[in-house]
Parts: C-alpha cells; sequence; structure tokens
C-alpha cells in the first residue's frame, strides 16, 4: 500500500466539501417545503437533521489544520511567543466579524443612515481591505493604506449601526457570537491548548478528555461554573478532537503504520458516535442549539469517520481530481464564507426574487446548490485575480 503522506491533501478538500454545504445548508434555510432530515433541527427536539452536521464538521477540521499550521511555522523559525501572538490575532479577526454579523440580525433598516444591504456591502469590504492577502510585490505604503482604509471602513459602520426598534433603539452589543465568533473563541482556546501541550499526543490527549468532561457534566446539571468564553466547550471539544486526529495521523505516518491508522481511526469515530448515542439520554438529548454532548461526539464521530475515508480516497488513491470544482472552497475558504453576503446584499439591491418553483421543494434545493457552485465559481475567479482573504 502507498505509503502515508506528511502533507496530507484530504484536510483541503474536506474543508472544501464541508464549505460547500454550509453555503448550501445556509440557503436552503430559506427554502420551504423541504425534506424535514435536511433542515435544521428545533432546539427542543430530540434529534438533528443534516444541516445539524456542518458546522461541528467545519469546526473538526480547522482542529485538523491546526497541528499542520503551527508545525509550519515552527519550521519557518518563528517562537513559541510570536505563534502565540498569532493565534491572538487570528482569533480577534473572526470574533470581531462575527460580532458585526451577528448584529446585523437585528439591524434596523428604517432608523439607520444606510439600508441593510448597502451597509452589508461597505462592510464586508472593509473586511476585504483589513485581512485581504495582499500580494508580495505590492509596495508597503498601498498595502498599509489600503489595510488603514479597510480598519477606517469598519470603525465607521460600527458608529453608524443602528439596532433595535424604532421605540428601543440600540447600538452593538453582544448577544451570541456568530458562526466566526465561535470558530474565533475555540481556535483561541484549542490552539493555546496545542502549543501549551507542544503538540504532544499523550499530553493532548488529556486536554481532550478535559474539554470533553466540561461538555458532559455541564449538561447533566454536574457543575455550575461561569467558565468566561469556554461555555460548555462544546466547540472547543471538536476542534481538539480534529487536533487529535491530524496529531495521531502524523505519528502513525511518520512510523509508516498505515494499518494501524485505518483501525484507529475507524475505531475513534465509532467511539465517539457510541458515546454520543450513550449519553444522549443523560445529558439533554441530540441538540444542536444546545450543544449537548450527543450532538458533539456523533458529529464528531462521522466527520472522523469521513476524514479516514477521504484519506484513503484523495491521499492513497491520489483522486483529487474528482473534487477540484470545489476546490476554491478549500483554500480560500474565509473569502467563501463572505461572498454569499455580498451576494444576497446586490440581489436585495435590485430586488431580485426567484420565480416560485425555486423558493420551494425541489426547485429551492436545486437554487441552493446552484448557489454554492456560483460562490465557488466567484472564488475561484477572485483567485485568480489574487483576491482572497487571509487571517
Amino acid at each position: 500500500m502507498k505509503p502515508l503522506p506528511q502533507r496530507i491533501l484530504s484536510i483541503d478538500v474536506l474543508r472544501a466539501m464541508t464549505m460547500f454545504l454550509m453555503i448550501f445548508v445556509n440557503d436552503v434555510a430559506g427554502v420551504g417545503r423541504i425534506p424535514k432530515w435536511i433542515e435544521h433541527t428545533a432546539a427542543d427536539y430530540d434529534g438533528m437533521g443534516f444541516s445539524d452536521l456542518i458546522f461541528p464538521a467545519f469546526l473538526f477540521i480547522v482542529g485538523l489544520s491546526l497541528p499542520f499550521a503551527i508545525k509550519a511555522r515552527l519550521k519557518k523559525g518563528d517562537s513559541y511567543i510570536a505563534i502565540l501572538f498569532h493565534i491572538i490575532l487570528r482569533a480577534a479577526a473572526l470574533i470581531i466579524m462575527g460580532f458585526f454579523h451577528v448584529n446585523m440580525e437585528n439591524y434596523n433598516g428604517h432608523t439607520a443612515l444606510l439600508s441593510y444591504p448597502v451597509y452589508m456591502i461597505i462592510l464586508t469590504v472593509g473586511f476585504f481591505l483589513v485581512w485581504l492577502d495582499y500580494p508580495a510585490k505590492l509596495a508597503k505604503g498601498w498595502k498599509y493604506g489600503l489595510t488603514a482604509l479597510g480598519i477606517v471602513t469598519v470603525a465607521i459602520m460600527a458608529c453608524l449601526y443602528k439596532g433595535g426598534s424604532n421605540e428601543h433603539p440600540s447600538g452593538m452589543e453582544p448577544s451570541w457570537w456568530g458562526i466566526l465568533g465561535i470558530i474565533g473563541w475555540a481556535y483561541l482556546f484549542a490552539a493555546v491548548a496545542y502549543v501549551a501541550t507542544r503538540g504532544k499526543l499523550l499530553v493532548l490527549l488529556p486536554v481532550f478528555i478535559a474539554f470533553s468532561l466540561i461538555n458532559v457534566t455541564s449538561h447533566m446539571d454536574l457543575i455550575h461554573v461561569d467558565l468566561w468564553m469556554i461555555g460548555d466547550a462544546s466547540s472547543i471539544t471538536l476542534m481538539l478532537g480534529g487536533a487529535l486526529a491530524s496529531t495521531l495521523y502524523s505519528r502513525l505516518a511518520s512510523r509508516e503504520k498505515s494499518n494501524v491508522l485505518w483501525l484507529l481511526f475507524a475505531l475513534a469515530g465509532l467511539t465517539c458516535i457510541a458515546f454520543g448515542l450513550i449519553i444522549r439520554p443523560h445529558a439533554g438529548g441530540i441538540s444542536k442549539i444546545y450543544s449537548t454532548p450527543a450532538w458533539v461526539f456523533i458529529c464528531m464521530g462521522i466527520t472522523w469517520l469521513m476524514f479516514e475515508l477521504l484519506i484513503w480516497l484523495v491521499d492513497v488513491k491520489d483522486k483529487k481530481n474528482w473534487f477540484s470544482f470545489i476546490k476554491p472552497a478549500g483554500t480560500s475558504t474565509l473569502t467563501c464564507y463572505l461572498i454569499p453576503y455580498l451576494l444576497y446584499a446586490l440581489l436585495s439591491l435590485i430586488d431580485f426574487n426567484y420565480p416560485d418553483y425555486f423558493n420551494n421543494g425541489i426547485g429551492g434545493i436545486i437554487r441552493s446548490f446552484f448557489v454554492a457552485f456560483l460562490v465557488i465559481r466567484i472564488v475561484a475567479f477572485l483567485e485568480k485575480k489574487h483576491i482572497r482573504l487571509k487571517i
């Protein structure tokens, strides 16, 4: 059998697939009369739909990439202090963008100076200016000037924001942190934990177990401690699960123990699913909204098994070209996440409405797949023009 490579392309493929599906499920949420198994499940219902699997899979994938990213920085000669500083800046970028997005759910276009779509377009352009992966050949003056313009733009948008009702207006304020914000906080804790353990498997494993126990015990009402942004540790647990998987992979690949890897990965995935099912009646059932342990571990197990399948398909059987049509979603993931905000805002500005057929049932599902493909093709075009976000 082909030796396992140290750099695994399957992570990029899994990230691309998950990002594609994230765009799809976000769009299909606005479609009527679709099968229940596709939808997000209601908070108080003990169960999960397909859409409930996508976000935890993405958290797991961020964790998969974590060890490789940190090792790459160490090879470049970065100190652990420099790496921690980078982690903080990266987490802050995600938290800031998530903070804006979650406040847009409460935006009041009647009292604000700018309409919702105009505000969103300007804000997203500001994000691009701040966090664009500027070409190395671009003069520093231009780079710093455009970055400063982006910071000023985002700051002005914060000042112009109007939320709440006409009778009870409000400014920007935290509620939940949004998708990007949750990823940012989880990344901060998971990355710091990984650096603190120096990526040693036997030290990282107890850390993963500790955060898992926080998640389990908090939903079993065994602890009532305010752990600040750790919360019930569900997102951190998922991310550390990914870091644990790629750390285990690297260790087995370096020792050329591919047969052991297939067995251990299958066992890990099935064990997570089994644990989720066992803990289900004792810790709040399966609920994405409440981030219960059953949801966390079932999703983790499914993603772990999917990762194993892609290692075999992409890295061993060299079938990466099968997924080339969605490649930009794996290489410019943050760009891919933000483009729909621009797309929907532009469609709103021109008062575009889909024909009724594409708002319901199979027509709506087809529409959502088309939107996901369209976003990825836009990102592919932007990549060719060297326009992509990097944090």
